[in-house]
């Protein structure tokens, strides 16, 4: 018969804890549970059991060892830390909270009093007047490539279709691929837009030095562009509207301290599948209410890489391109906005572009995406301190807000606390874990963040366990950022489908694939360890997070066995 002892806590909890006892002829485990929260239960203790009457489960030595090192090592090692790091997550969940609410009633305020910024200006006027003084500005279109055999055409195309006088634009293909056919596709296809009369160059480096910041670099020191006063850029998945110069030029020759203006962005395959449908729900979010909070109230935010028409002389001024990160684009608008140029995002005005489709791209670009901030910051926190040319309500905002926040904090407190902390309370019930900062807080930022895609509004849940998937590599890219480790410079080019996937559906036999190429090993850890939770918190708990903890290991299986996005094999 097993015996039964119970170990009564200073709130009058019983803490039930497991424990190996060794009689004088066998090596015995006892069976033990944990008590729950309510204080119903019973467990064992090493201090009140005698050594007797206890039930025989042969285990080896290294089992009763580990149980016997989570004895000694519960509460005086594990209960403390995982205690301070609720404390810690619940401080930086209520600063995510505050950084969100605080958004939502500025763009609330923006939206109802109508104080968007380029809604001041009277666009139609000054295209008018533009005309009619017949002075337009010299403008380089840069498009940067790198082995986009699926869509340079579209790009290359919109790009050579963009109305604006034929004498004042330049087309400059940047082309770094490594792969000679396709530079000699991408080439053939600049010479059939320049039969036309577009006044489009073709340029390639024999090296990739610096990525996309080297070329776009490079492509500024040739000869022809010295008469250019704007410079626009677009990805090379990216396709513009033909008027997109004249909704972007205006705002730039009306304001000399202006520096940049950058479109949003619109998903041509948004419905390819669910998790591109979840990738527009965070994208739509960045854009709708982090631009235009940035442009509205602070003339800062960061360049997004592409859509987007920046002035030379500003670009100049900041010190051009640097490839110390992989965010070139953040690094640029950074140093621009310290030397005291200003930002303006047109919401109204978008480009068509595509979403990665695939996991492995999704990953990829969500890695260069967390670590770049990161790493930048680290760089930069201490010339944006001592700038003397900025106030000190733009530093706090650029460092506690625009960097620590949401390129930091936000990554870090989704996955340490609703994937670690949360599930580890399970397994050590004492821990204090407050209702408000574990539900309500990630709640209201839920809700907050789905409103800006109504139609996806059904898909919430699922956005929740997509997003908490991603923070495990987020989070570890941006702590690589942080100790500038040996990832922090990796630059992944973004793969592009554009019609490949229509192409491959084509024929009748099904490709196929290696079980490697599916397999992500971190998440199904996760889904291990988090199912493990559930199943305890079924067994001995009574706070119902085995409900979410199935959901969410569900999920990590899922992404973990490579069942998200489409897949193309190798």
């Amino acid at each position: 018969m097993a015996a039964e002892a119970q170990e009564e806590t200073g709130d009058g909890r019983r803490d039930c804890i497991p424990a190996v006892y060794l009689s004088q002829h066998h090596h015995m485990l006892l069976l033990y549970s944990n008590a729950d929260s309510s204080g119903n239960g019973a467990g064992v203790t090493m201090r009140e059991l005698p050594l007797g009457n206890q039930v025989e489960i042969h285990k080896d030595g290294a089992t009763e060892n580990l149980i016997l090192v989570w004895q000694h090592i519960r509460s005086p090692i594990v209960l403390p830390l995982l205690q301070v790091a609720v404390y810690l997550c619940a401080i930086m969940s209520i600063m995510l909270f505050v950084e969100r609410v605080y958004m939502a009633i500025v763009i609330l305020c923006v939206k109802v009093l109508g104080k968007k910024r380029y809604t001041k200006y009277k666009l139609e006027a000054m295209k008018d007047e533009l005309e009619a003084n017949n002075n337009h500005p010299k403008v380089l279109v840069q498009i940067p490539m790198y082995n986009e055999k699926e869509v340079y055409r579209l790009s290359i195309g919109a790009a050579c279709g963009l109305s604006w006088p034929s004498d004042k634009i330049v087309i400059q293909v940047l082309d770094d691929s490594t792969d000679l056919l396709i530079r000699e596709n991408v080439e053939l296809e600049c010479q059939r837009w320049a039969s036309k009369g577009v006044n489009v160059r073709y340029e390639n480096r024999s090296n990739r030095n610096g990525y996309k910041a080297g070329a776009l670099r490079d492509g500024l020191k040739h000869h022809y562009v010295k008469d250019c006063e704007f410079v626009v850029i677009f990805d090379a998945d990216f396709q513009p509207e033909a008027d997109y110069l004249w909704r972007t030029i205006p705002f730039l020759l009306s304001n000399p301290d202006l520096a940049l203006v950058q479109a949003r962005w619109r998903f041509v395959n948004a419905d390819e599948c669910l998790m591109t449908r979840l990738q527009e729900m965070s994208l739509d979010y960045h854009f709708s209410i982090e631009q235009e909070v940035g442009s509205s109230a602070y003339n800062f935010f960061g360049f997004n890489g592409t859509a987007g028409v920046w002035r030379i002389q500003s670009l100049t001024d900041a010190g051009g391109w640097k490839d110390r990160t992989t965010v070139e684009d953040m690094d640029l608008a950074v140093r621009a906005s310290l030397k005291g140029w200003k930002f303006l995002f047109v919401g109204d005005l978008s480009v068509k572009n595509e979403l990665p489709s695939t996991y492995k791209a999704y990953r990829y670009q969500q890695h260069r995406w967390s670590c770049g901030p990161a790493n930048l910051f680290r760089k930069m926190l201490k010339e944006i301190i001592f700038c003397e040319r900025v106030s000190v309500w733009k530093k706090f905002h650029v460092i506690y807000a625009f960097f620590f926040v949401r390129k930091i904090v936000a990554h870090l407190v989704t996955f340490f606390f609703y994937c670690v902390v949360i599930p580890a309370c399970v397994l050590v019930p004492d821990v204090r874990l407050p209702k408000f900062v574990a539900v309500y807080v990630p709640s209201t930022i839920t809700v907050l963040n789905a409103i800006c895609t109504p139609r996806s509004i059904h898909l919430l849940i699922f956005w929740i366990l997509f997003e908490n998937v991603m923070s495990l590599h987020r989070s570890k890219a941006a702590i690589i950022g942080l100790l500038e480790a040996g990832r922090a410079n990796e630059w992944v080019v973004t793969e592009k489908l554009g019609n490949a996937l229509k192409q491959r559906s084509r024929p009748a036999k099904k490709p196929r694939s290696r079980v490697g190429e599916r397999i992500h090993v971190l998440e199904l850890l996760m889904g291990l360890f988090l199912l493990y939770c559930a199943i305890y918190d079924i067994i001995f708990g009574r706070d119902h997070f085995y409900i979410y903890l199935l959901l969410q290991s569900g999920a990590f299986f899922i992404m973990g066995f490579g069942y998200v996005g489409t897949f193309v094999p190798n």
